[in-house]
This record gives C-alpha cells, structure tokens and sequence, in this order.
C-alpha cells in the first residue's frame, strides 16, 4: 500500500492506511512531496520489498489469521498492477479525513471520529480536546495546492468518516474535480446515507456528473435495533434516501455493517430485510469487522452466545442456498463466524454489560429489549 494508497486521518497525520498507526508525516506542516518521497515512507518501502512485515500492520494480520480478508488483500487485488519495486508512482488511491464532522454518535464510535460524541465523550473524559469539530486538514486551499496534481490523476478517491456528506469540504473537493474536468476516478463512500443535501449543497448534482459511485452505507441493523447501535440514524429516512437514487444506475449501493457484538447476530436479518426491500442487489453486502475496543469485538462473546450467532447462521446458509445468493456473500458470513470462534476474548464480556449499562444511563435506552443476553 505504500507504494498506491494516500490516507489523511486525525490532526493531518499521513499513514499508511486507516487502521495502521504508521505515519509518514503531517499534510499540514510538509508538503506532499516530502511526505510521499520522504524517509519514512522510504523506510516501509524497503521493508515490505524485503517480505518483512511490521508490527504496527497486527489489525490486518489478524484478520487474515482468523480466515477474513484485510484492508491489505482487498487493496493490493484492486490496485496491484500499480505497485512499482523500484521508484513508486503517485498515489492512484486516496482516503481523505478532513474532519470528524459527523451527525452520528455510534456506539462503537468515538469523539476521533465523530464531533456528536463530544458531548458524552467530555462526561466521560474521553474526548479529545475542547470542541466538538476536530479539524484534520486545516486549510483546505493550501491541501489542494500541495495534493492537487495527484488527485487529478487518481483511479478512486474513498471518502469515510467522520460523516462525508456533512463536510464541506468534501463538497468543496467534488467542485474543485469538476471544474478541473477530473472526474475519470470512481468515488468511493463509508457513509451513514442520513443526508442528501447540505447546506447549499445537493450531493446528487455531484454524484451525476461521475461515471462511477459506490455507496458503501454504515448500517448495523434495520428498526429499532439500528437506530439503538447508531445514535441518530432514522430507518424510515434511510430507506427514503435510497429511494431517491433509484433512478442513478452508475450508483452501486451496499450495505456495510459494523460487525460486532451488537451486530453479528441480527447479520442475516439485517441482509434478508435489505434484500427484500429491495434496497440492495443480491451481492450488495460489504463487511467491516470490528476490531476495537476489544469488549465490542465478537470474539469478546461468551461461548454460549457465539453458539446462538452459529446457530442463527447455520439457518441463514440453508436459505442462502436454496435462494441462489451469491458465494462472496455466503462467504462473508462464514468469514464473520469464523473470526468471532478464532479466539476466546470473553474476559472482556463484563467490561461490554459495564459500558452498554453507562452509555443506556446516559441515553435513557434499554440493551435488554433487544434480548442480546447471555441466558
């Protein structure tokens, strides 16, 4: 990836990629041409070129490890080709945090992520400095002075959280493309799909004038127990939004759930009921496996509620098959099954009921009705 990918998370710091703490450098202090041909970046060059792995990549090993596919795979199948030994090209694949702006406060999330976590985040001490918006990418002018060349020639550009469709200046970057008449790239979304417009913008006017758009929406479960994982998600305004892009046939749609003790198990129903809606196509299923905070990652699960998830999914693959539903989805779900049953992180079980019965305090919501128990 070092060689292909271009990631701006928190504070403006360039890493190797969203879940690995690699940093090259800080888009706000050095130019893109010291950052991407600097040392640092050099450094993890030459060790992947040797076959050496580094420890700070442990997210993705462990992934692949207990049986699913990593950031890295899915990367290097989609971008290989790209790859140079010797001197690396511009990067042909970006991700852009320019803030946490976001209008969700997830149960999984945190205030790094989300600037409507800041509220609950400052009471429990947990928050990052003293305002709610945290900016990554100071000045937006001089970013775009710095990165500009190379954007104009990316093959996908990957927008996530925070919220994308409630930052300005992702909008301010789909203008600039535009006016440049680069819009060759295929846009890419980590999205909770709440909003189509912002502000004076309309995100639909932008999305018609690319040739390739793909919505990977963030959504945990359907009803109530979606809206009790993902603080201020509306189920009847998502299933309108989807509505209202209907008509856009370059858009691919999929849902992209959270997996994690809130959600493993409501997978197949989530999957059945969006299938049925008609809100995605049979292969329109896109997983992201939780990795921390551990006390929410499934292996974290008492054996007995790992066996209830088996259960259910052993139901789900018998409808699965007599449906016709596509193998990379069946697989997805065995690859869910199989990460959660890889290794016993139960001890962490009591540390989940002692955070779930402080955020229900502090929500006034109930995890009890949901009938997740350990009985």
């Amino acid at each position: 990836m070092p060689w292909i990918h271009y990631h701006v998370g928190n504070a403006g710091k360039v890493k190797a990629c969203c879940v690995a703490n690699i940093p090259y450098g800080d888009c706000n202090k050095q130019s893109f041409d010291e950052i991407w041909n600097g040392e640092a970046i050099n450094q993890l060059r030459d060790k992947f070129k040797k076959g050496e792995a580094d420890n700070r990549c442990a997210v993705c090993e462990r992934l692949e490890k207990a049986g699913g596919k990593s950031i890295r795979q899915e990367t290097h199948e989609k971008f290989g080709e790209y790859v140079e030994e010797n001197k690396p090209n511009l990067p042909v694949y970006f991700d852009i945090r320019f803030s946490n702006a976001c209008n969700f406060a997830c149960r999984t999330c945190w205030h790094g992520a989300s600037s409507a976590w800041f509220t609950e985040a400052k009471q429990l001490k947990r928050n990052l400095g003293d305002v709610a918006l945290l900016q990554n990418i100071t000045d937006f002018d001089r970013f775009i002075a710095e990165t500009g060349d190379a954007l104009l020639k990316a093959k996908e550009i990957y927008f996530a959280g925070g919220e994308p469709l409630v930052t300005k200046e992702h909008y301010l970057l789909l203008d600039w493309l535009v006016k440049n008449n680069a819009i060759q790239m295929k846009l890419r979304y980590n999205t909770n799909f709440s909003v189509l417009k912002f502000g004076e913008y309309d995100i639909l006017e932008f999305w018609k004038q690319f040739p390739e758009i793909e919505i990977l929406a963030s959504i945990d479960a359907q009803g109530k127990l979606g809206e009790y994982i993902r603080k201020g998600f509306n189920w009847k305004q998502f299933q309108q939004n989807r509505e209202a892009i209907r008509s856009l046939k370059h858009i691919r749609f999929v849902i992209a759930p959270t997996i994690s003790v809130l959600s493993i198990k409501n997978l197949p129903e989530l999957y059945r009921n969006c299938l049925m809606e008609q809100i995605i196509e049979p292969d329109g299923l896109y997983i992201n496996m939780l990795d921390r905070s551990l006390y929410y990652n499934t292996k974290a699960l008492p054996e007995k509620m790992k066996q209830q998830v088996v259960n259910e999914y052993q139901k789900f693959y018998a409808w699965a098959s007599k449906k016709g539903i596509p193998q990379l989805v069946i697989d997805q779900f065995k690859e869910c099954e199989s990460y959660m049953l890889n290794e016993d992180l139960s001890k962490h079980w009591p540390q989940f009921l002692k955070e779930t019965k402080l955020m229900d305090e502090m929500r006034g919501e109930s995890f009890l009705q949901f009938q997740i128990t350990n009985e």
